[in-house]
């Protein structure tokens, strides 16, 4: 059981001002890592890329930490091998906690966001795809024939994809896409579920955050050889299983 039960209803009056000082002071230190980074990336290329990434992602966890009373703890065995993982999606904060603790973290982004200045060049070099979804089932083609071209060039990594598309409240299930599958089929990776209870500590829309003890637990790896319906079953089953078992430790009665 989380030492810190999610709290209903609107801030009190000191965590509002944390996390007005918390976002004051990760504006700032976007900034700064942000510049000093552009040499960091320019000369080392995707390892330098992944290196500013992580000392970002590891300010941000931290900033939480002390800011807002928010506690990232990691359970199971987080991937250091090329695969997928496919996580529930609750928030900005389970981007933030995945990605700090695999090696190489890599995103399948929409298009639009790659082409943001500095931002879109980071991801871009720390090795996310583009996805163009105006070109419908062609996308995914497409991104299946890069992720297996990145495999032959031993620079995939971890790719962290959501299979619902989209972040959900605690409690909300929506229909599983079956982009994952796809990818599995095409490249044969192996694909590691992640269940969060992260919503109940750090809202959707990133406003109102609470302290406590948000969790992201890596759950056994789902080998290839299994059919995609069978697959996509399994997988809905364990994140969605294991991410109400983890909201339940916290308190939350959906």
């Amino acid at each position: 059981m989380s030492n810190h039960s999610p709290t209903p209803g609107p801030l009190s009056f000191v965590q509002y001002l944390r996390n007005v000082a918390f976002y004051l002071h990760i504006a700032l230190a976007t900034i700064l890592i942000g510049f000093w980074g552009l040499f960091k990336v320019a000369t080392g290329g995707r390892e330098g890329a992944i290196r500013v990434s992580t000392v970002w992602i590891g300010h941000v966890v931290w900033s939480a930490r002390v800011y807002l009373g928010l506690i990232a703890e990691v359970r199971g065995t987080p991937p250091t091998h090329d695969c997928i993982v496919a996580a529930k999606h609750q928030s900005f904060w389970d981007i933030m906690v995945i990605s700090h603790a695999v090696p190489r973290r890599a995103f399948i982004m929409k298009r639009e966001v790659m082409r943001v200045p500095i931002m879109g060049w980071y991801a871009y070099k720390v090795g996310c795809i583009p996805i163009d979804r105006s070109r419908g089932k062609d996308a995914m083609t497409a991104i299946s024939e890069r992720v297996s071209e990145r495999i032959a060039e031993r620079s995939l990594g971890q790719l962290i994809i959501y299979p619902e598309g989209t972040r959900t409240l605690p409690g909300q299930r929506k229909a599983y896409k079956h982009g994952v599958a796809s990818i599995r089929a095409a490249t044969g990776l192996d694909v590691v579920p992640v269940a969060v209870n992260t919503g109940l500590f750090w809202p959707r829309k990133g406003w109102g955050i609470r302290p406590g003890r948000a969790v992201v637990e890596f759950l056994p790896v789902i080998p290839p050889g299994t059919d995609s319906v069978t697959f996509m079953a399994d997988l809905e089953n364990q994140i969605e299983g294991n991410s109400d078992r983890l909201m339940a430790e916290a308190g939350f009665r959906g």
